[in-house]
């Protein structure tokens, strides 16, 4: 094999690592926190939606995000009221979409998770409504202050009395009007103990470690290919267990295809490094390693409070969930650094080889 070949090969391979480089930049533009529609991936509080009665035909009620908010869908034609906390009109969503209450307080106590906004001193819950149109459609998510714990610093006293076991922190229920008839939504919030952290942070450690020793300490590049697949395969699950996000930010399918295009991409990038690895090419499968290990990072960082809480906001088994975000951060990053030690342990003996071919040619 002549020098001019080895050298065609080589730019080759630095051309593709560089195009590989730049989507791997470029998929840093829409990360994966749409997995979870921005919100948060972890909880240890939980809300479930146990009834609507009675149920009115066309009208939709999930609870979403741990109960971080409550989200209707009103496709029965008749116009559906949703009363303030003090009773005072708020809501209005119909067939000419939603209507909200500017002079309510709830308007402003819904605009965040905690009620922090402030309530100006025009609000009135006994002024005439002054409705203002936020959405042409008959859909709406808020959050409303019922169905979840409204404090980050304090547990509920339920809680904080015996930390070791789950407990329901409230039944909770909040009234609808459909047209003349009077609905109740009535749900649970409850709360669960995280896992243990004796149990589970050695299990990161050893996924962090795996990678790491398979780029430094090796014989061959085949380790870290193994480590490769197993990040490919955690994304891809990752991505087809994302969950149903709200209707008024996108639906199911288009949260799936974001999800899947950053995970389809991995997949590339690990399968380009097994392939190195098969034919004993260890400073491509340690750079590709290096942009795996990125993507597993841009994916998995924003749900990495599922490492550490009860639940997983994802539409598989919530340990499976855990699981694969545990791979995407402890195994990226040994992904990051094994890579590096992949390139740096075998580029000398690689560039040693080149002209030794080329005087056997």
């Amino acid at each position: 094999m002549s020098r001019r070949v080895c050298a065609a090969r080589a730019a080759a391979g630095r051309l593709l690592v560089v195009l590989v480089g730049v989507l791997a930049v470029l998929a840093v533009a829409g990360p994966a926190a749409a997995h979870v529609g921005g919100g948060a991936a972890g909880s240890d509080f939980s809300a479930q939606l146990l009834s609507v009665t009675p149920q009115p035909a066309g009208v939709t009620v999930r609870v979403l995000e741990f109960g971080d908010q409550l989200e209707v869908v009103n496709d029965s034609g008749a116009e559906l009221a949703v009363p303030g906390y003090s009773g005072e009109p708020y809501l209005r969503i119909g067939p000419d979409g939603v209507w909200r209450n500017a002079l309510s307080p709830a308007t402003w106590l819904n605009l965040d998770r905690y009620g922090r906004t402030r309530v100006p001193e025009t609000s009135s819950i006994t002024a005439p409504p002054q409705w203002e149109q936020v959405s042409t459609e008959p859909r709406y998510a808020w959050h409303d202050h019922r169905t979840h714990w409204m404090s980050t610093d304090l547990l509920p006293p339920v809680v904080a009395a015996d930390p070791g076991r789950p407990h329901t922190v409230a039944d909770w229920t909040v009234p609808l009007t459909v047209g003349a008839t009077e609905v109740a939504v009535a749900g649970r919030l409850s709360w669960s103990p995280p896992p243990p952290a004796g149990l589970v942070w050695p299990v990161y450690l050893v996924l962090l470690a795996a990678p790491v020793l398979a780029g430094w300490r090796a014989r061959g590049p085949r380790p870290l290919a193994v480590a490769l697949a197993g990040g490919a395969a955690a994304s891809l699950y990752h991505a087809l267990t994302t969950p149903e996000p709200a209707s008024t930010v996108s639906s199911h399918a288009g949260a799936l295809v974001a999800a899947l295009l950053l995970a389809l991409l991995v997949l590339l990038v690990a399968v380009l490094g097994v392939r190195a690895a098969r034919r004993g090419r260890g400073v491509l499968t340690g750079l590709m390693a290096v942009v795996a290990g990125w993507l597993l990072l841009v994916q998995g960082v924003p749900d990495v409070d599922v490492l550490w809480t009860a639940h997983a906001l994802s539409a598989g088994p919530g340990l499976l969930a855990r699981a694969a975000v545990a791979v995407l951060v402890a195994g990226g990053l040994g992904l990051v650094l094994g890579g590096v030690g992949a390139v740096r342990r075998f580029r000398d003996p690689d560039r040693e080889a080149a002209p030794a071919v080329a005087a056997g040619a």
